[in-house]
């Protein structure tokens, strides 16, 4: 499918909304809720570490989302509104934030959250001997106190304009009970609609109602995520009715599972980008003439069409959408494999001397899908391109933490916030920065950005940072993918269990109708 095609079905589909974040289309019959019963959620990929600091997986992230409540959250339009803090403030100079906590608020295990619980949690994700993924969000901090059980003040010593928005997810903003943090990782406590009850790995987390949840009581009894991330495994559940719902409808099936109108249908647009790495420690990737061919190697369009049936649409960038920092300027690479290899041969690759690894993961079944598309290619342009699949804990382990790969393919969830994105993936010392990018003028950028409070001026910042990645092929971008969940007819609710940021699901106002 072309992208103008894919543009204009999809406008046709979501109307205006098609950019405006992820808004879901529901095709189903909402009724009054029902309080009681276990849902049964087919979940597409396995969670990790439990830690909400230190995972960085979306997969648990969305889990994760139902125990746990930041400080502040965002709405609909991604604008940052109070959640555990009933309401904030920033002094003028942008130096100093205060947060006013909601009393009453209760942890899983009984505790009330105060100020002291904030001031442990911020200090915990800022501490670099705690791992956290997160940890650069409070470089700035020069101090959190807390004056009274309810207030948390927290001073910077240099301007941070995205700090606010930052804690805005899980990952940075999670509140915790005081001294949690070394049980976190097999036992979650949080202040969530959902309290963790247990684990099986690899196989299905159960999450249990929490009747003092601050914003009443969800009307489910249980939540049990299945982890099966074999997409016609998971569809069979749904069908066979052994599941009640699935994310990540397989995208081959979609048009057989919308015109069938047994299932409920979410769509929304995006849930995700997905991109080719290059590991830069690669002597051959150190050579942006090397980047640049492979990224000429790639028909996108093709490639969006063979791995995920078009549900999506290409994209030079990365940014959201609908973010004032998305570079409407750039257009990919088209594939030119004369060109490709003309580009290696100058950089010292002639045909056939180069054999890359290309990593891949079975979380990601299209992950798969695609590195089978790319070996025909890159054998047109002389590459000899072999593929390794990986389980997703190997990938982690393999590629994430130890940066043992040549090339491999990843997709990032949640990242609106364009410093969260640019900083944590691009910055040489950031926390996502598993590619070993060393770019000094994309460290001045992301810094610079940080400073800078007007947002139109640092929404320039963030163009140019996407210019440099796409100049220097850093990575390959390739696209946006549709989000979709399918459900049982008695499941209801589903207009407020997609979180704006795309990825993470609210299970708090979901109900079953049986």
């Amino acid at each position: 499918m072309k992208r103008r095609d894919f543009l204009k079905n999809t406008t046709t589909l979501f109307g205006a909304t098609l950019f405006s974040g992820a808004a879901p289309m529901i095709a189903s019959a909402q009724t009054t809720p029902v309080t009681g019963g276990t849902l049964i959620w087919g979940h597409s990929e396995t969670t990790q570490n439990l830690d909400m600091h230190q995972t960085g997986t979306a997969s648990t992230g969305r889990v994760l989302q139902n125990v746990h409540n930041s400080i502040v959250t965002v709405d609909k339009d991604l604008n940052v509104i109070p959640m555990l803090a009933e309401s904030f403030a920033q002094s003028e100079d942008g130096l100093v934030y205060t947060f006013n906590l909601r009393p009453g608020v209760m942890f899983h295990n009984g505790a009330e959250m105060t100020s002291a619980d904030v001031k442990y949690s911020f200090e915990r994700c800022a501490n670099p001997d705690t791992g956290a993924v997160n940890f650069e969000v409070f470089n700035a901090v020069e101090s959190i106190e807390t004056p009274d059980p309810l207030t948390v003040i927290v001073t910077l010593n240099t301007v941070n304009a995205p700090f606010l928005s930052r804690l805005a997810e899980n990952g940075a903003g999670v509140v915790m009970p005081e001294g949690s943090g070394d049980t976190q990782g097999e036992m979650p406590i949080g202040a969530g609609p959902f309290k963790f009850v247990r684990r099986e790995f690899g196989n299905e987390v159960e999450l249990e109602r929490f009747d003092d949840y601050w914003d009443g009581p969800a009307y489910l009894d249980k939540v049990i995520a299945r982890e099966i991330p074999e997409p016609t495994v998971r569809l069979t559940g749904l069908r066979t009715g052994e599941l009640h719902m699935i994310n990540d409808i397989p995208a081959d099936r979609m048009a057989e599972i919308e015109s069938a109108g047994e299932l409920q249908v979410v769509k929304w647009f995006p849930l995700n980008w997905d991109f080719v790495n290059l590991n830069h420690t690669f002597e051959p990737f150190q050579d942006a003439r090397v980047r640049r061919a492979f990224d000429m190697i790639i028909d996108k369009e093709v490639l969006l069409e063979g791995a995920l049936w078009g549900q999506g649409a290409v994209t030079a960038s990365p940014s959201y959408p609908t973010s004032a920092s998305y570079n409407s300027d750039l257009t990919q690479r088209s594939q030119d494999i004369a060109g490709a290899r003309a580009l290696l041969d100058e950089a010292g690759y002639p045909e056939g001397s180069l054999d890359i690894v290309f990593k891949a993961t079975t979380n990601y079944p299209y992950h798969i899908e695609s590195a089978q598309i790319l070996v025909e290619w890159f054998r047109m342009a002389g590459v000899n391109l072999t593929i390794e699949q990986l389980t997703w804990a190997d990938w982690l382990s393999q590629c994430w933490v130890d940066k043992d790969y040549q090339m491999t393919m990843m997709n990032f969830f949640t990242l609106w916030e364009p410093d969260f994105l640019y900083y944590s993936l691009f910055n040489s010392t950031g926390a996502f920065n598993y590619r070993g990018i060393n770019d000094p003028e994309i460290d001045a950028l992301t810094e610079q950005a940080r400073i800078t409070v007007d947002p139109v001026a640092r929404a320039d910042i963030y163009k140019a940072v996407q210019q440099r990645v796409f100049d220097e092929a850093h990575d390959i971008i390739l696209w946006f993918r549709n989000g979709t969940i399918g459900a049982q007819p008695d499941v209801g609710g589903l207009d407020t269990i997609v979180h704006p940021n795309g990825s993470n699901l609210n299970f708090h106002k979901v109900w079953l109708n049986a």
